[in-house]
């Protein structure tokens, strides 16, 4: 396919994890991939030893309103297109709500949340102008089922999950397609990045209940999915004429629990799930 006919990808959080995989993998599969991050430069994920290779980097801030707005421009006046958007940008924060400081508990929702909310919004005049679309909001399994200790992870990912699906009816006029792919755990440097909150001086309540919540989070992700599964469900959502709202990736025995949260007695669900949080 010559380069001029092929279609242009926007992916944030492109330096590490899905966002990096799924750079790599649609790099092969005709489409001109551009990769943005804070770091801006093609990285090493140490979790999954992939080197990204073969698209373009971009240095954007999601949490930048000029950056967000200068890069998805340029993204558009370089390549006169852009026809998809894939929002992987994002990182976790560990530790108990009463101990959170509201600034770590605001950047984590920045981030996660506001920083996709900035991408779409600076996308969605370019893909209206060309009468089509398609945006990809990677959320999480956490943003169906909330996550002890990390609860303002799971927070903006609830929201992003609303916000989504809000979106979709809003944008369906234009030929503009959302899809919110959902993970569960995945093998990626995630983990090692994750921020934790920093314990009160003296006894601390929370202390037994968090290590071993965290702890058991941190050895599911360590065997979780390879991050190329995510990227190969974001393709296909990509692929598809006909996407679904959601989609979810992730080991059967994670993905069952998105149905049982719909299907059973809440109080029998929260008992069922108890012991897979850590809790």
């Amino acid at each position: 396919m010559p380069a001029a006919a092929q279609r242009v990808v926007l992916i944030t959080g492109a330096s590490a994890g899905i966002g990096l995989a799924t750079a790599d993998y649609l790099q092969g599969q005709d489409w001109t991939v551009i990769g943005a991050s804070r770091r801006g430069g093609v990285a090493t994920d140490p979790a999954i030893g992939v080197v990204g290779s073969g698209w373009s980097p971009l240095v954007m801030d999601v949490d930048d309103d000029e950056s967000v707005r200068r890069g998805v421009d340029g993204v558009a006046a370089e390549h006169g297109r852009l026809d998809a958007v894939v929002a992987c940008a994002g990182w976790g924060l560990a530790g108990a709500v009463e101990q959170t400081p509201i600034a770590e508990a605001r950047a984590q929702v920045e981030t996660n949340f506001w920083g996709a909310v900035r991408v779409v919004q600076a996308a969605l005049p370019h893909m209206r102008r060309r009468g089509g679309g398609h945006l990809v909001l990677v959320s999480s399994i956490g943003g169906i089922i909330g996550i002890p200790f990390q609860a303002f992870y799971s927070a903006s990912k609830f929201a992003l999950e609303g916000y989504g699906e809000a979106l979709a009816y809003e944008v369906a006029p234009f030929g503009i397609a959302v899809t919110l792919v959902e993970p569960g755990n995945v093998r990626t440097d995630f983990t090692t990045s994750r921020r934790h909150v920093a314990p009160p001086d003296g006894d601390d309540p929370y202390a037994a209940s968090v290590s071993k919540a965290i702890g058991m989070m941190e050895r599911d992700e360590a065997n979780g999915v390879d991050p190329l599964d995510a990227a190969k469900v974001i393709a296909g959502a990509l692929r598809s004429p006909h996407p679904r709202r959601r989609v979810s990736v992730g080991k059967a025995s994670e993905r069952v629990g998105l149905l049982a949260k719909r299907l059973m007695p809440y109080r029998v669900f929260e008992r069922a799930a108890k012991g897979s949080l850590g809790v």
